[in-house]
């Protein structure tokens, strides 16, 4: 699971960064840490993390606020941080989109636990089925049918429609898909998404554009 997994580490307090950074890199995971929210912004859509560790005492920004904007711009799987025990926090934290909460101090193999058994919601294992209607996906294959028909997909083409599996029914916008399908290689076309998403179409027998909808103004959305 941790094979080029992405975490997003957030905290001021220096000690305790340092520790998860290099707890986090021994068990194979790629780390990036900040000491507050606006630098680790900065630093999201480059790094694409998969996860993110937050802190909620922040300097400037919050960790609510920082839960929040993540959840807004992409599917990641967010464990906030707290030394407050408190219900009501928890509460907002997990209302601005968090994922899971851990109270300081905390040991660190449960936080392993709990970031691998989040991760498995946002990066299922290789091999998993996806379907949906009539259009199936077998990843350990890497073999996709519509209707018992199979389709010749490109790579990028099999990545958009594996995100879009993934997420039935829920709009994707294009920031999200960008981020999730090209990341790192993505060369600034403003027509990219469009193109992709036509030509998947196309593969699909999708002339009617009911099976992947565009939702004006938002993205797009697996539906029928």
């Amino acid at each position: 699971m941790n094979d080029e997994t992405r975490v997003l580490v957030v905290d001021d307090e220096d000690s305790l960064r340092d520790l998860l950074t290099i707890g986090l890199r021994h068990r194979g995971y790629r780390v990036a840490a900040y000491p507050d929210a606006e630098s680790a912004w900065q630093a999201v859509g480059a790094f694409a993390p998969h996860a993110a560790i937050v802190d909620i005492m922040l300097p400037g920004e919050d960790g609510f606020q920082l839960s929040r904007r993540l959840r807004q711009d992409r599917d990641l799987y967010i464990l906030i941080l707290t030394a407050r025990d408190a219900v009501a926090d928890r509460v907002q934290g997990l209302e601005d989109g968090a994922d899971d909460y851990l109270v300081k101090p905390f040991d660190f193999e449960e936080l392993v636990a709990r970031l691998r058994a989040g991760l498995r919601r946002v990066r299922p294992q290789a091999g998993q089925r996806l379907a949906f209607g009539d259009v199936e996906m077998d990843d350990a294959r890497h073999r996709v049918t519509r209707g018992g028909r199979e389709l010749v997909l490109t790579a990028k083409e099999y990545e958009l429609l594996r995100y879009l599996l993934r997420n039935p029914g829920q709009v994707l916008s294009k920031a999200q898909i960008i981020h999730r399908v090209w990341g790192y290689e993505y060369p600034g076309d403003d027509n990219l998404v469009e193109v992709h998403i036509s030509s998947l179409r196309s593969k699909l027998g999708d002339h009617n554009k009911a099976l992947i909808q565009t939702v004006r103004g938002f993205g797009y959305r697996l539906g029928a």
